[in-house]
């Protein structure tokens, strides 16, 4: 039997054993389960970085855990895939609970980069042997590898908050896709709460227009969501803007509330102000990147869904299979 070890290469180990606990739960047997693995980081005084791992990985199915959100940890990420090869690694797999680069999916200027074709190309020359990854920005990201490639759509994670929302008695939520590409995400959701819990929503639209980059010209909601709980899906919230502003327009549509479901909680720059004194009722996160404390942000955890991922990759079934089979209690 091939022995696995999980790493986390950016600290969070406190993730890694939530995601090691919940793989373990679906493994009969202990010599099955995934242990944590420890390595050493290393930075020079000139910014160089060196990875060294501590247990052997020879023969042995190795997991790298990171969400690669700066250039620092996209060349630790690499520096890891390296080490693990040269170590004789039977098999190495990269769980990307926050894929970098995923906004660069297609060409925006006529000379400019596919970034998100980058990252692929670079993890699987160096030695992946397949990814773990969360909510892509697009689905086509996939389709860049040449190597399996696990996803997770964020309706796996989010879909309890909503049914909770709907059994507490708020009888008039309705979902919201915030852009023209946020439309596949919102129907997969629609679908899910009614497949998985028998729950009934329906949608509306935004249709936004740019005078820029980062400067909204105007949105118009395509819908009605007067006297509605609206609750926006999309997959990553950067600076904040848009989505403050997507509220304003609602309320002033008519929307008794806004909350906001994204997968991938970035906030940088102004973004906990903009929410701190938006209008927004909650905004709903994963932890696939670290998040300051605040009063509006929940925070839900992909432990669960990554830690079935891995599960289904040591028992060799697909994902979905194993999401529709009974858990080892433990």
């Amino acid at each position: 039997m091939i022995e696995s070890l999980l790493f986390s290469l950016d600290g969070r180990e406190d993730i890694a054993r939530k995601i090691a606990l919940s793989a373990n739960s679906w493994n009969k047997t202990e010599a099955q389960n995934i242990e944590i693995g420890y390595l050493r980081n290393q930075k020079f005084s000139d910014g160089e970085l060196c990875v060294d791992f501590t247990d052997s990985l020879r023969g042995k199915r190795v997991y790298l855990l990171s969400s690669p959100n700066t250039s620092d940890e996209i060349i630790k990420l690499e520096l890891a895939i390296d080490a693990a090869k040269r170590a004789a690694a039977h098999e190495i797999i990269v769980i990307l609970p926050y894929f970098p680069y995923a906004r660069q999916d297609k060409k925006d200027q006529s000379r400019g980069p596919i970034g998100a074709k980058v990252m692929a190309l670079k993890l699987e020359a160096l030695g992946a042997t397949s990814v773990i990854t969360y909510d892509l920005h697009a689905d086509q990201i996939q389709g860049f590898f040449e190597i399996p490639v696990t996803h997770i759509e964020g309706k796996n994670v989010f879909d309890n908050y909503i049914y909770a929302l709907s059994v507490s008695g708020m009888t008039d939520i309705i979902l919201c896709g915030p852009d023209a590409g946020s439309g596949k995400r919102v129907k997969r959701m629609k679908d899910q709460l009614f497949k998985k819990y028998g729950v009934s929503v329906n949608y509306v639209m935004i249709d936004k227009t740019r005078k820029e980059a980062n400067i909204i010209d105007e949105m118009i909601i395509i819908g009605d969501v007067t006297g509605k709980d609206v609750v926006i899906l999309d997959d990553m919230v950067d600076t904040a803007g848009t989505l403050c502003k997507a509220a304003d327009v609602l309320i002033e549509n008519g929307a008794k509330s806004v909350r906001a479901i994204i997968s991938h909680g970035v906030l940088s720059g102004p973004a906990y102000d903009r929410i701190d004194n938006s209008i927004l009722t909650e905004l709903i996160i994963s932890d696939s990147l670290e998040t300051m404390v605040h009063e509006k942000i929940v925070v839900f955890s992909v432990d669960d869904q990554i830690g079935m991922a891995i599960a289904a990759n040591n028992l060799g079934l697909s994902y979905d299979a194993l999401k529709s089979s009974k858990k080892i209690e433990i």
